[in-house]
């Protein structure tokens, strides 16, 4: 509880962390490339106090002076402000072993839509099972029988399904290959409207 006549101390905004940094970043920019604040100036059309001023801290950078800045010294405008750099965004899935199954997850983030790389062997007899979601298959090597309330269909590589999984269903190889399927799984009502190919 803080004393009478006293205000309570709140967190630093991080954003005015980051803008407070931005005077000294445009300096350093501007000096390394041997440029005066005269040259900077006529670059931009921005006055030399204004420019002045930023560098100094006294007054605040907005996107109207910092993009013809960014502009002038051909630099994106991440590199004026510093913003973090963007993580590496390649998945690195770790194969998980599931009732003779390997599943490759090809999402990170929890909830919404997850993506899967499936490699299925031979099973044995079909046991059509229920749950809430709906799912997209896609046959990217050999041939997937899959089994959907009174449908028994086989898809061949390049084929697609998609599919309530509260009907009962059920996949796996055609024949004794494995078959190789990509999988993207939601919650209810996230269909992907992506539909088996015809054939001709």
């Amino acid at each position: 509880m803080s004393d009478a006549g006293t205000t309570p101390t709140e967190p630093d905004d991080p954003t005015d962390e980051v803008l407070d940094k931005v005077g000294e970043r445009l300096r350093h920019i501007r000096t390394s490339r041997g440029a005066t604040l005269a040259d900077l100036a006529e670059a931009t059309g921005i006055s030399k106090s204004t420019l002045s001023r930023l560098e100094s801290g006294q007054r605040r950078p907005s996107l109207e002076l910092l993009l013809p800045i960014a502009r002038a010294h051909r630099v994106p405008l991440d590199e004026l402000v510093g913003a973090p750099p963007v993580g590496d965004p390649r998945i690195r899935p770790v194969p998980i072993r599931r009732n003779g199954m390997t599943v490759l997850p090809l999402t990170q983030q929890p909830g919404g839509l997850q993506a899967f790389k499936m490699i299925i062997p031979e099973r044995g007899e079909p046991d059509p099972r229920t749950h809430t979601g709906y799912e997209w298959l896609y046959v990217l090597s050999g041939r997937l029988r899959l089994i959907l309330a009174d449908h028994d269909v086989v898809l061949a590589p390049g084929e697609a399904a998609e599919f309530d999984t509260r009907l009962p269903h059920w996949f796996g190889p055609a024949g004794p290959e494995p078959v190789e399927i990509l999988s993207l799984f939601g919650k209810q009502g996230e269909q992907i409207h992506m539909r088996t190919r015809r054939k001709t």
